[in-house]
């Protein structure tokens, strides 16, 4: 019997723009590209589990956003912290890595990004996976209020009532609530998001940017309607107890893509930190029948 040879993950840094975009590269370079696209208040490492378990088949990219990870944190007077930004920076990485066409894992804030992505370029994307990432109304509920409260009054005292979602309580919370059994995961990644969060002058980039979240909703008909039009093969894989994204904006996909593979799992906002010995199974599956021969 073969040994098992351990996937090599190579950890880059390209300068775009004058800003050093951080990236996870791993797999063969001639092989079907899958970009992992990553939330708040996290990074690519939210990925460094499922990363080996693809990279034998696909070439896997996963960048970190400005302000996020590894990437250059510009100061906010010399760049703007929105989603239109950081898309139009993770396509230039693209162009300059020369990928043409690529599968999306879009989880929280990679949702936004990917849906710039898809509907600049739509015929760009071969697949799509998506874990708690939200393209309906539908899916922003309870926790939304006292955003939605700031993209409404846009008053400093809506904005720093959204301090305490960058607190370690909170951020423990993202990654525990709706888990049954917390002891598979790793406190590693509360304690790494947290440290990047402290960093001195990160709390007005996220506030920014929950700011900039409320570009996202008037972009939703035509994501949807890239969806009815475009039909990706697209696979859910989602954490049925999420209280940020629930479940409601799950379902929704469900109306433009009939053919969607629709899987609820009982997990929270992280589904990759409890239930990556689930969701592997399925992704794999899902993408050599989809994407392999792309």
């Amino acid at each position: 019997m073969a040994a098992h040879v351990p996937v090599v993950i190579h950890h880059r840094t390209m300068q775009i723009d004058g800003i050093g975009i951080f990236y996870r590269e791993a797999g063969p370079a001639d092989a079907p590209v899958v970009l992992l696209l990553h939330g708040f208040p996290t990074s690519s490492h939210m990925f460094r589990n499922l990363i080996p378990h693809l990279a034998d088949r696909y070439h896997v990219i996963a960048p970190d956003y400005p302000g996020y990870g590894q990437s250059d944190t510009p100061d906010r007077s010399s760049f703007d912290y929105t989603f239109d930004n950081f898309a139009k920076l993770i396509g230039t990485l693209l162009d300059q890595l020369g990928i043409a066409k690529f599968a999306m894992y879009v989880m929280d804030y990679g949702a936004p990004v990917g849906w710039r992505l898809a509907l600049a370029d739509p015929g760009r994307i071969t697949g799509l996976i998506v874990q708690n990432g939200n393209a309906y109304d539908e899916g922003l509920k309870e926790f939304w209020d006292p955003i939605k409260a700031y993209w409404n009054e846009g008053s400093d005292d809506t904005r720093q009532a959204l301090t305490s979602l960058l607190t370690i309580e909170t951020t423990i919370f993202q990654y525990t609530d709706g888990v049954s059994d917390r002891t598979r995961v790793a406190p590693d990644s509360w304690i790494h998001d947290q440290a990047l969060l402290d960093r001195p002058g990160n709390a007005d980039i996220q506030l920014d940017l929950f700011y900039d979240y409320r570009t996202n909703l008037p972009l939703y008909p035509a994501v949807q309607a890239w969806l009815r039009e475009h039909s990706p093969p697209t696979l859910i894989v989602w954490g049925k107890n999420d209280f940020i994204f629930p479940a409601d904006g799950a379902h929704p996909y469900k109306r433009d893509l009939p053919e969607v593979e629709f899987h609820l799992l009982d997990t929270g906002h992280f589904a990759l930190e409890d239930q990556l010995d689930t969701m592997v199974p399925l992704i794999r599956d899902f993408l050599a029948r989809k994407i392999a021969s792309v």
